[in-house]
This record gives C-alpha cells, structure tokens and sequence, in this order.
C-alpha cells in the first residue's frame, strides 16, 4: 500500500510539474551566450528573468526572488545584474499601471533579443561571405601540400600568397609550374619560382601559353 501510494504521489507530482507549463528561452542564448561574454550565473540569470515574467507575472523579481532559484550569493546576483544593464542586455522601465495608476518597475528584455539578433545576423554575413570566396585560392594550397607530401612551412606558404596576390599568378599557371617542377624531378619552391618568373618575362599567361613553352624548353635541351 506503501508503495502504491508512492506512486500515486509521484504522479500528482509529475502531473503537476507539466500543468505549470515551459519557459521559452531562445536557443541562441543557449547556444552562444559564451561567445558574447556572457558567464554561466548570467545567461541563467536571463533565463530566471524569463520565466518570472513568462510564467508568473512577475517584471521585477527581487534580488531575493532571483537568488532564491541559483547556487548563487545574493552579491553575485547583483553583480550579474549590473553587467547586463550595463551593456544593455535588459533594461529596467518605469511604467504607470492604467487602472490603479500607481507607478511601478520591470524588467525590459528587448536588449537581449536585440543583441541575439545581430549576433545571428552577423554570423549569416560571415557564412555568405565565406561561400563566396573564391575556391581557387584555397584549394591551391592543400593540392600543394599534397604534392609535397608534408605541411607546408610558413615561407612557403607566404610565397603562395605573394604569387597569387602580389604576382597575380592564376591558380592553373601556378599549378602548371609545379607539374613541370615535379617532371624535371626538381620538386622545390625555389624552382617552381624561377619557372613562373621565366614564364612572366616571356608573357605567358595561360595554361596553353604555359604548354607550349614548356614543350619549346624541353625540344630545346
């Protein structure tokens, strides 16, 4: 009997957990509060403030209120509060009830929202931007890489970027230098360098151009 009653509490309170319902909490701020310098006691600080004014009415919670549901010091409360009215996560506003016209304080949250918002919107315009470099001058350094069969060291890689930005080498005359690098068994940066100067001076600037010149160089040795 013991046990049935148990179980019968159990449900009642289980029954009674879900009836009070769910807070709605973006799932931004779950997600990237850290990378906005947010601390753990702040981000559920928000969410405390959240749930007071979703499920229970209550736009200003006391100090109390708050501390009551964190593991947490009343002084740690405080200071979490203050660093987010002072970078604008919330805001506290002044309001005039329009039936009893007393005057009373909440909790603002629009700041938060507002912050989530650019956050996101930023990161969207760094994932659009990123999708529309160019590939070329990345793959370049990775197939490189593989022909070389090892990382590459930071001069090398330098060297890369100052014929792609500096010299304005294309990626396939790059790519083209390096081919005849490997069939002449001379497969160091230093050569591959002195190929795409030759082709420069001789104002080969193509793929086919390149071809051609290399095909003329090795009928002439």
């Amino acid at each position: 009997m013991k046990k049935q009653d148990e179980a019968i509490r159990l449900q009642s309170a289980v029954i009674a957990g879900m009836k009070m319902g769910h807070v709605s909490v973006p799932h931004l701020l779950l997600q990237m509060y850290a990378k906005l310098k947010l601390s753990d006691l702040e981000a559920m600080v928000l969410v405390q403030l959240l749930a007071f004014t979703d499920k229970e009415n209550k736009e200003f919670p006391t100090i109390e209120e708050i501390q009551a549901r964190l593991s947490s010091t009343p002084e740690q409360v405080i200071k979490s509060l203050q660093k987010l009215l002072k970078e604008q996560w919330i805001s506290i506003e002044e309001r005039i009830d329009a039936i009893s016209g007393i005057q009373y304080e909440r909790y603002n949250l629009d700041g938060m929202f507002m912050k989530l918002a650019v956050y996101w919107n930023e990161e969207m315009n760094k994932q659009e931007q990123k999708a529309s470099e160019p590939k070329e001058g990345k793959d370049i350094f990775s197939i490189i890489e593989k022909e070389f069969a090892r990382p590459l060291t930071p001069m090398e890689l330098e060297m890369i970027t100052n014929w792609l930005d500096k010299d304005q080498y294309k990626d396939e005359l790059i790519l083209a230098a390096l081919k005849e690098a490997v069939f002449a068994g001379k497969v160091h940066f230093n050569y591959i360098d002195r190929i795409l100067l030759e082709w420069s001076r001789n104002r080969v600037f193509t793929l086919e151009q390149a071809k051609e010149h290399a095909q003329k160089f090795r009928r002439s040795r």
